[in-house]
């Protein structure tokens, strides 16, 4: 191709307005260093450092065995449908049946079909802030426009009602919940909750929550799903969940959704034209996970449990740098605006002078909404992070 016919190339509108996300940049990054031979830390990727139930693997080879290879219904082989339907009935008591849930290619892709399926042009979304990178960039896509809340640093970035509720207008078309969130590990209380979902049901406003990091909760705080609101506010609440982060499964791409019928049904439209069906043998090995994983679910959360210890504690005690302990998920975000200065000015470049003279892969702040930050993934080793933390330490010296 001639640089000629390049510089004629045009892009949509939708995706001209769109970037890489920028933790997949950070650590593709890292990975090219790292195939150049140099050593790096990375601290910048969600994805735990577990194997995958080994039931979830016998059961998915079995199925390849078994030439369970070809195109399924486009919502999911229905004895999956029907296991998330019954286990979020059982936790939770909503009303959900089989045929109210979507499997989709990864919860990226389900709220992906959802944002399509509810936004329009000048449409609002409330989102508390700090939020994921991936939350802009769908409802931008959709044409819709994201209205932040913030949340504080004080109270573990907790959500709370008053300011979602104030945040409301004749616009708002939906509220995008994240708890625990990622990158904070803030949490919304159940009566928060019920005050959220109870005001958005008065106004005919959908609340999607992005429950992805559910069984990660510290400290033995008790964990609040909108599923339980489900059988009192049935038109309102949608639940988006993945397989990768509690099930150490990222790479199969299992996501799913819950919700009411014609949510459900108009998302799973999009997803028919999008990608069909979710990989057919990869479903199989989800359902093992559900009927058999537990153990190892228990056994991950609480080494989760013990890094983020580690973590916080280490990067308190940098000068310069304040890290309260997430109450959830599996990131810290500590505040390291003390440490800014010449050649490391905000998030991204302090993040560089990292990559670049620690080889530490972090994700900047400003990513997420807060600049004042970086994001730091404790989903490796103990041995790895000591190393990580430990150039960080040194790199960032007495701020």
């Amino acid at each position: 191709m001639t640089d000629a016919t390049s510089q004629q190339t045009r892009l949509s509108r939708r995706a001209a307005g769109i970037g890489e996300s920028a933790t997949l940049g950070v650590s593709r990054r890292a990975k090219e260093l790292a195939a150049q031979g140099v050593a790096i830390v990375d601290l910048s990727a969600g994805e735990p450092d577990f194997p995958s139930p080994a039931c979830a693997i016998e059961a998915a080879r079995a199925a390849l065995a078994e030439g369970f290879t070809r195109y399924t219904a486009a919502a999911g082989i229905p004895e999956l449908r029907a296991a998330l339907a019954e286990r979020y009935a059982g936790a939770h008591g909503s009303p959900w049946r089989s045929s109210d849930v979507m499997v989709s290619v990864g919860g990226k892709g389900a709220l992906f079909e959802l944002a399509l399926a509810l936004f329009d042009d000048g449409d609002e979304v409330v989102i508390p802030s700090p939020y994921w990178v991936t939350f802009p960039e769908h409802i931008r896509f959709c044409g819709a426009r994201m209205v932040t809340v913030d949340t504080c640093v004080v109270d573990g970035f907790r959500i709370h009602a008053d300011a979602v509720l104030a945040a409301l207008t004749p616009r708002t078309r939906a509220i995008l919940l994240n708890s625990p969130c990622n990158p904070t590990g803030g949490i919304v209380a159940a009566d928060d909750l019920r005050q959220i979902v109870a005001a958005a049901a008065q106004r005919g406003i959908v609340v999607l929550s992005d429950e992805t990091y559910e069984r990660f909760v510290y400290d033995g705080g008790p964990y609040a799903s909108v599923a339980a609101l489900a059988a009192d506010y049935p038109d309102t609440v949608v639940v988006i969940s993945s397989f990768s982060k509690t099930y150490a499964m990222t790479g199969w791409r299992l996501g799913y959704a819950l919700g009411p019928p014609q949510i459900i049904r108009a998302a799973l439209n999009i997803q028919s034209h999008a990608t069909s069906n979710a990989t057919s043998f990869a479903m199989k090995g989800a359902l093992a996970a559900l009927a058999g994983g537990e153990e190892e679910v228990v056994r991950m959360v609480a080494e989760f449990g013990r890094r983020r210890d580690l973590v916080s504690a280490a990067l308190d005690a940098i000068p310069g740098v304040s890290c309260r302990p997430p109450d959830g998920a599996f990131y810290v975000f500590p505040n390291v605006a003390s440490c800014y200065g010449p050649g490391r000015q905000g998030s991204v470049e302090l993040a560089e002078y990292l990559l670049d003279g620690a080889r530490v892969a972090v994700v900047p702040g400003v990513a997420f909404g807060n600049d004042d930050h970086i994001r730091i993934s404790f989903a490796t080793s103990r041995e790895v992070l000591r190393e990580g933390l430990g150039r960080i330490a040194e790199a960032l010296g007495a701020c």
